[in-house]
């Protein structure tokens, strides 16, 4: 198996293939490098491939009637992107920019096709991947219509930290530097209002933010504000000083 390949049968997605059909995937499969705010695809394009994260970050993004990015998702390493393909073709629909430094698989669409149709987990992972991910589209967007701004970054940031959330002695930081452009864009809003939001936060001891870094200092407070519902990993409880702080993380 060609070592620029072995990510393949690490991938969720692909580990119960075979060797045969990974081989079938090397051969017909292509790397190609992105920099930092390099567009892999544009709408409108031809959507005959799927695309497979390897390192870096994509996001991909729609342009709304006022010229500004609506981001719909974040696209980490071992992800799947650009699934259109799957379903026959057509145009694509979004934008799609690397974040960082980017190495990224392009898979034909006829491969992973064939791929859904022998392997049933595959089909299944990629059937999952599109609910999922359409899903979340759909409570963006209801987030959008329903809620104030403030809600909309606090659901955002408690959205970021089940994500990328680490333990620290503080509460739980979102290991992930997100510009207030690009918190804006997310969430539907300016970056002055995000800017302005972030600092009432942090005036009220919910976050506190280093170099682009935001650590929630009371993610249970934060939730229970918007009733947004924790998942286990991230319930807290407060501490002697009425911070809240992740269960696992009290130093």
């Amino acid at each position: 198996m060609d070592k620029n390949f072995w990510y393949l049968k690490n991938c969720d997605l692909f580990e119960r293939l075979s060797q045969d059909q990974i081989a079938q995937v090397e051969r017909n499969s292509s790397v190609r490098q992105f920099g930092r705010g390099n567009l892999v695809y544009l709408p409108t394009e031809s959507s005959d491939s799927v695309f497979l994260l390897l390192s870096g970050r994509i996001k991909l993004y729609h342009i709304t009637g006022e010229g500004k990015q609506a981001l719909l998702a974040l696209i980490e390493p071992g992800e799947l992107f650009g699934e259109l393909a799957i379903l026959g073709g057509g145009e694509r629909e979004e934008y799609a920019e690397a974040m960082l430094k980017s190495t990224i698989l392009r898979i034909p669409g006829p491969v992973i096709q064939e791929l859904m149709q022998q392997h049933a987990t595959v089909s299944l992972g990629v059937t999952k991947l599109m609910g999922l991910r359409r899903q979340r589209v759909e409570q963006r967007l209801k987030s959008l219509l329903f809620r104030s701004n403030r809600d909309r970054l606090t659901h955002l940031l408690l959205d970021l930290a089940e994500k990328y959330g680490r333990f620290t002695p503080e509460g739980v930081l979102i290991d992930i530097k997100l510009s207030h452009q690009e918190l804006a864009s997310i969430i539907g809003s300016t970056r002055e209002t995000v800017t302005v939001l972030l600092g009432e936060l942090q005036d009220e001891r919910c976050i506190d933010i280093q170099k682009r870094h935001i650590t929630l200092r009371k993610a249970q407070f934060l939730a229970n504000s918007i009733d947004f519902k924790l998942t286990p990993a991230l319930q807290s409880k407060p501490d002697q000083s009425g911070e809240y702080l992740l269960r696992g993380a009290e130093a």
